[in-house]
């Protein structure tokens, strides 16, 4: 239902135009609104109106209507004027007031099918038929892109992305958790692909950046084709946020579809990961946490095992570059400088950073 302050403003319109006053009731007689001079009637009235078979009273200069939500009555309205034209006056407002709520519901029960879409909480024989219902297309390309924005950005990140994603588009804006929103993108056509939804995150973190200041991270799953399979694209967007944060803290927008050797580490049980790190670093596992070592290690991998552009990058002499890189050799029994050492090393950092992860979500 819409909220009291939609109600009272539809009402208000309504008054300036037909100079009709108005009051809104429940059916228990409770007032909802009332405009300026709106008279309500007794609650004993009110309610045996509601109760009644008949659609509309007359009291005095008052008319007394229903306001219907489907089979069932939600409100009593009483419309007051000294015109003619009073009871239709009555008649549109009680019109206007039902399309208002009906279009307010609509919009509520689509967040709610989605929210429960999302999270597995609907039977596969309820989701075509509720999706029926909602006007909402089954047999359309769609795909998840979550946005981590942060609790304290969480409204001005909505009002932002709801101004870009628009429900007219077949796009969805939703969220089942503070920090994080949910965008249900709708793909237009056959051609669109991997690309149009790198762009379309891309832009919206742009967006997000310069306009709200948000430093907002983005990720999606795989392109789905029924809305029964509108969760999967949903798990998939949320592993590829994990293991981007994890792994690749460089990246604003991340896919499920290319996520490397982070997607295979990411699922390791942690036993086998702390066997691993112990094979790597011995008994004293400090070293692979040592910021120095990470820190020389990445920017050696990144510079292609060159040792020149490291250093400069470090801003570190290369002799000071080569003493370290010997003597993680011999904490390790690796030569960063060898192609197999340096992919063990890399591999192992990154369990590590997993291992690091793991710990702080405990």
């Amino acid at each position: 239902m819409a909220s009291s302050q939609i109600l009272k403003g539809c009402l208000d319109e309504l008054r300036e135009i037909t100079r009709t006053e108005f009051c809104l009731q429940d059916t228990a007689g409770k007032i909802v609104v009332c405009t300026q001079f709106g008279q309500p009637q007794p609650e004993t009235i009110v309610s045996a109106f509601a109760e009644s078979a008949v659609d509309s009273q007359i009291i005095g200069t008052s008319f007394l209507l229903k306001v219907m939500d489907d089979e069932t009555v939600s409100f009593v309205l009483t419309a007051s004027g000294s015109g003619d034209n009073t009871f239709m006056v009555a008649r549109m407002a009680v019109s206007e007031l039902q399309h208002v709520s009906a279009a307010y519901k609509e919009r509520y029960d689509r967040h709610n099918f989605f929210q429960d879409l999302l999270l597995d909480n609907l039977l596969l024989v309820d989701v075509a038929s509720r999706a029926r219902k909602l006007h909402i297309s089954d047999q359309v390309s769609r795909a998840v892109i979550l946005f981590k924005v942060g609790t304290a950005n969480h409204e001005i990140a909505r009002q932002t992305l709801s101004g870009l994603f628009t429900t007219q588009n077949g796009d969805y804006l939703t969220e089942v958790e503070q920090g994080s929103l949910i965008l249900i993108k709708q793909m237009k056509t056959k051609g669109d692909n991997y690309a149009t939804l790198d762009e379309v995150a891309e832009t919206a973190v742009d967006m997000l950046n310069m306009e709200a200041m948000i430093k907002a991270i983005a990720a999606y799953g795989t392109v789905i084709h029924e809305l029964k399979d509108l969760s999967k694209s949903f798990k998939e967007a949320k592993m590829a946020m994990d293991v981007g944060r994890i792994f690749y803290a460089d990246r604003t927008v991340i896919s499920y579809n290319r996520l490397g050797i982070g997607r295979l580490v990411y699922q390791l049980p942690r036993n086998l990961c702390r066997i691993f790190i112990r094979e790597i670093f011995g008994e004293d596992e400090s070293a692979a946490f040592d910021p120095e070592v990470t820190t020389t290690v990445s920017t050696f991998f990144e510079n292609n095992l060159n040792v020149s552009e490291t250093a400069r990058k470090l801003f570190i002499h290369r002799n000071t570059l080569v003493y370290r890189i010997e003597k993680l050799e011999k904490q390790t029994g690796l030569d960063v400088r060898r192609f197999d050492d340096a992919l063990t090393l890399k591999v192992a950092l990154m369990v590590c950073s997993y291992i690091k992860y793991i710990e702080s979500q405990e």
